[in-house]
């Protein structure tokens, strides 16, 4: 499980992490992860570093995750 601070934590270093590599402001950045408890993290931290995630289902296949 993780409580809402330690989602804040995971999520500021994410969020740092991808502001280094330069996500800001309407850069998307895919999020290709089954469903666990660090998703709404990732998903947060793209938030958190002014991006945009875009949800992608690791079930679908290969060439359609590079196409998108």
């Amino acid at each position: 499980s993780l409580t809402y601070a330690g989602l804040w934590e995971v999520s500021g270093r994410l969020a740092r992490g991808l502001t280094r590599l330069g996500v800001g402001p309407e850069a998307a950045v895919a999020v290709c992860a089954e469903r666990s408890v660090l998703l709404p993290a990732a998903l947060l931290g793209v938030l958190r570093s002014g991006g945009l995630y875009v949800p992608v289902d690791p079930g679908y296949p290969a060439d359609r995750i590079g196409y998108m």
